[in-house]
């Protein structure tokens, strides 16, 4: 992830207050905010209720910590649970479905690729291993020490997702479904994973996003060990293009950030900073280069430990078969160490 925009001022932020831990804010009549601190950089996820009848559907969970237990009891005392919506697999939109579930009952709606591929990812099987993660990473580039940093990672899934519920309700795009009064339908997107799901709702132009439209850095887009030529970045921009069909006065519910309108100004931003960011790792390719040389060439601030070195890695790579996709760029291939120079 980058941070893509300076000002507050360039989008519509609502004058909403944000919730306290284990606490809820109104949105809309029918919607509320719960915020959930999150032990790393990125200290927070929204999730976000949406009312049922006399219960709630919780769109995302938040990571599988015993702080975090603690906090949606106090939520789930004036708020019980109808069913589970979870945009995709990661441990701070997932990790608790499991738990949440066995509090509540509440059915668990995922798409099957975020379902199944958060299964891969707990099993640790062949090319979803953790150390199929080094391996790549070292191909391209990456130092002996910063990968004896990496391993130290490994088993990070299972801490934050420790069990998934053992059934799903399938979500596919398209899908319409009724919350309460309202009717929300499925957008599907990749990119940022295999297949995130945001729901939108005509009648109240509102989008519970996900990570697929954050308001003030760019949603992390990586490159997987199962599939390492992938151009996730052309699917995430084609993903997000098909947001551009949305009312311009969208209120967007990120899961990360403050509400906020001007989906399609967001929209643009993105693409431009994205461009931008192809453009200077071209010209870094003038002479061969590993992704893990063009990582401070593609970040403006210092990437300096495991953490950050796990995704930043991952969206050098991502940019990078981008332009390869594109013909801008070549790749060469020596002593099982992949550069790349410009065509």
């Amino acid at each position: 992830m980058d941070l893509v925009q300076k000002k507050d001022t360039i989008l519509d932020y609502p004058d909403i207050r944000i919730p306290e831990a284990g606490k809820t804010e109104e949105i809309l009549p029918g919607i509320r905010w719960v915020r959930m601190p999150l032990p790393m950089a990125l200290d927070h996820v929204n999730l976000w209720l949406l009312a049922d009848g006399d219960r709630w559907a919780a769109v995302d969970t938040g990571i599988a910590t015993e702080d975090q237990k603690v906090l949606w009891r106090q939520v789930l005392a004036d708020h019980p649970l109808s069913h589970l919506v979870v945009t995709h697999l990661h441990p701070d939109h997932v990790g608790l479905a499991s738990w949440l579930q066995e509090q509540t009952g509440a059915p668990l709606w995922m798409t099957l690729g975020e379902y199944s591929t958060a299964h891969l990812f707990l099993s640790q099987l062949e090319c979803w291993s953790f150390s199929e993660v080094e391996a790549l990473y070292a191909r391209h580039g990456l130092s002996k020490e910063m990968l004896a940093a990496l391993a130290a990672r490994s088993g990070g899934y299972r801490k934050g997702v420790p069990a998934l519920p053992p059934s799903y309700r399938r979500m596919i795009d398209g899908d319409r479904f009724t919350i309460g009064q309202h009717e929300w339908r499925v957008i599907t997107g990749h990119g940022h994973s295999p297949e995130h799901a945001a729901l939108y709702c005509d009648e109240l132009h509102v989008l519970v996003s996900g990570d697929m439209m954050l308001p003030r850095i760019s949603t992390n887009v990586s490159v997987l060990p199962s599939c390492p030529d992938d151009d996730t970045l052309g699917r995430f921009l084609d993903s997000i293009s098909r947001f551009e069909e949305l009312p311009e006065d969208t209120l967007v519910l990120p899961a990360h950030g403050r509400p906020f309108r001007g989906l399609h100004l967001r929209i643009a931003q993105l693409k431009a900073h994205h461009a931008e960011r192809c453009e200077v790792l071209t010209d870094a390719c003038a002479t061969p280069q590993t992704a893990a040389d063009l990582v401070p060439v593609l970040f403006d601030r210092p990437i300096n430990d495991a953490h950050q070195i796990f995704f930043a890695l991952g969206e050098a790579i991502a940019h990078l078969n981008h332009l390869l996709r594109a013909g801008r760029i070549r790749r060469l291939e020596e002593d099982s160490i992949i550069r790349f120079i410009t065509v």
